[in-house]
């Protein structure tokens, strides 16, 4: 069962963030931002200018005090020791924000929106370093860990692409609905009406797996290597599309929320850590079996679907609410889910330890 956090929002929650104290934030429709203690408790709250959705909130890593929310086109700098109004403002975006990122070094921001544009703040002179674009609404970006000049991004236009902030033309794309294989082609008819439009990003905690779920329901896990990535394993993970995805810090334990009103808990050790030795040599003999650039992604989806069968969840929470996002947290010593949906409250789910 549930613990509900209530009292501290009057609209829907959309999003949710924690810090490495344990303090956790949370914005909602109407310009709505609340903080909570670890118990629950209301720690502060406030309403931001216009009253425009706050669509994303994201602590600093280095400054745990430092909370950067995104309300409209505008990103607004808090301090959580005094919730009264924002210390700095960008407004950098032309569009509505739908994610916000933060370097771990804590130099850099991202903030995607949806005219697609991921604008990369540097947050030392306040000024925009990269403009990045998707053809479509950018739905999410990420920077990677222990790659902080890294991110990847996805979007409505079914594409996820690795940059480097030293170009602006991303390093590798892959287009989500052509690299579908032969054995998925009696869906394709209704792949037309549920195609993967790209809605969320995680990055596991070495920098090179990292994992998206798109509206088909399926959750796909991607490997970069040097300038590239390749998809590791794709399993069909929701019935209705997949609107979150969060690694937790431990080895390759995935949490994803979905429109199905389900919270699922993954472990993809097995299949992203046994490769994790060698991926040079992993890499060669892949390409030694598939020599053309298209076949070679057949042969590495024939792979990834027949395996997909096998995955199944280590834990299945039936919410009951379409996820809007989900957050993890160490809380009085034990592990929680936070999970935010279309209500005012937040649910707290207990999650197995490792």
């Amino acid at each position: 069962m549930a613990v509900k956090w209530t009292g501290g929002h009057s609209s829907s929650i959309l999003c949710l963030n924690v810090n490495t104290e344990g303090l956790v934030a949370s914005g909602a429709e109407r310009g709505e931002l609340t903080l909570w203690d670890g118990g629950g408790a209301l720690a502060g709250q406030l309403q931001l200018p216009k009253a425009d959705d706050v669509a994303s909130v994201v602590f600093s890593p280095r400054c745990p005090t430092s909370l950067y929310t995104s309300h409209g086109e505008t990103v607004s700098l808090l301090d959580v020791r005094s919730l009264k109004k924002p210390v700095e403002h960008f407004h950098v975006n032309e569009e509505e924000i739908n994610c916000l990122s933060v370097n771990e070094t804590d130099s850099f921001l991202a903030a995607a929106d949806d005219s697609g544009a991921i604008k990369v703040v540097d947050l030392e002179n306040k000024k925009v370093r990269r403009s990045l674009r998707h053809s479509n609404i950018c739905s999410s970006a990420v920077f990677r860990p222990q790659r902080p000049q890294s991110l990847v991004s996805c979007g409505l236009d079914m594409q996820v692409m690795l940059w480097n902030l030293q170009k602006a033309r991303p390093l590798w794309t892959t287009n989500l609905q052509e690299c579908e294989t032969e054995e998925d082609s009696p869906q394709s008819a209704g792949q037309l009406f549920n195609p993967p439009l790209a809605h969320s990003l995680t990055v596991a905690s070495c920098g090179n797996i990292f994992g998206c779920g798109a509206q088909d329901g399926k959750v796909r896990i991607f490997r970069v290597t040097g300038v590239k990535f390749e998809r590791e394993l794709e399993f069909q993970g929701h019935n209705l599309g997949v609107s979150q995805v969060l690694f937790m810090p431990e080895a390759y334990w995935l949490l994803t929320g979905g429109n199905d009103g389900k919270v699922l808990l993954w472990d993809v050790s097995n299949d992203v850590g046994k490769q994790q030795k060698s991926p040079a040599k992993s890499l060669q003999r892949r390409k030694a079996q598939a020599p053309a650039s298209t076949r070679k992604d057949g042969k590495l989806n024939k792979v990834a679907s027949n395996e997909h069968a096998r995955v199944l969840p280590k834990l299945t929470i039936e919410h009951g609410e379409k996820v809007n996002w989900i957050s993890c947290a160490e809380l009085k010593g034990s592990k929680r889910v936070l999970v935010a949906d279309q209500s005012s409250s937040v649910s707290v789910y207990p999650l197995p330890e490792p």
